[in-house]
């Protein structure tokens, strides 16, 4: 049934303005336009593998995410935490110095995605990385680093680890977070 425009925006302003608004994501044309405000955009599946994943999203957005930050530098921490919770993800980030840390605390938790320091004292954040691998926790992994590298790039991103050059801004975790939960953009009309 085809609610026709209008009355899907008016639908969509109703679940916004509600007290505990829901993330709303909008399945769109590949040009990204959305008619009305929603947090999300996505594309619209043509194939039942990409409903099941577009399905598998929308339940994934819908629960708290764990997420571990792991940086040496307590204001590099602080700056990344502050823009991760100022989404409208449902996320709860704990924090490490170090990777040894990281590593203790992933073996008493699952997080869903882990931000690692590149260059901290002890284990890089790509041996950290391999550890919690051999551990068997198979996280999404995202690398930050600020050196300029583009083979540690390439060897990160060979890996299935995304990668985050410093400085980066609020919009590259965003872009990290849609990948994660299987939204193509955030909807720039967003409010």
């Amino acid at each position: 049934m085809d609610l026709g425009g209008e009355a899907v925006g008016r639908m969509a302003s109703a679940a916004r303005a509600a007290p505990n608004p829901p993330f709303t994501v909008s399945l769109c044309a590949p040009d990204g336009s959305a008619s009305f405000p929603t947090d999300g955009l996505a594309g619209k599946p043509s194939e039942l593998e990409e409903a099941c994943r577009l399905l598998a999203s929308a339940i994934r957005v819908r629960l708290r995410s764990r997420v571990l930050l792991v940086d040496d530098s307590p204001t590099m921490r602080t700056i990344v935490r502050k823009v991760l919770l100022a989404t409208r993800f449902p996320l709860e980030v704990t924090e490490a110095n170090e990777a040894r840390q990281a590593l203790a605390l992933a073996r008493e938790a699952e997080f869903d995605l882990v931000f690692f320091d590149y260059n901290m004292p002890g284990l890089s954040g790509l041996e950290a990385i391999a550890e919690l691998r051999r551990a068997q926790r198979y996280p999404t992994f995202v690398l930050m680093t600020s050196a300029d590298d583009e083979a540690l790039a390439e060897k990160a991103r060979v890996q299935g680890i995304t990668f985050l050059k410093k400085p980066f801004f609020p919009a590259d975790l965003a872009l990290v977070l849609c990948r994660f939960y299987g939204l193509r953009a955030l909807n720039p009309q967003r409010v």
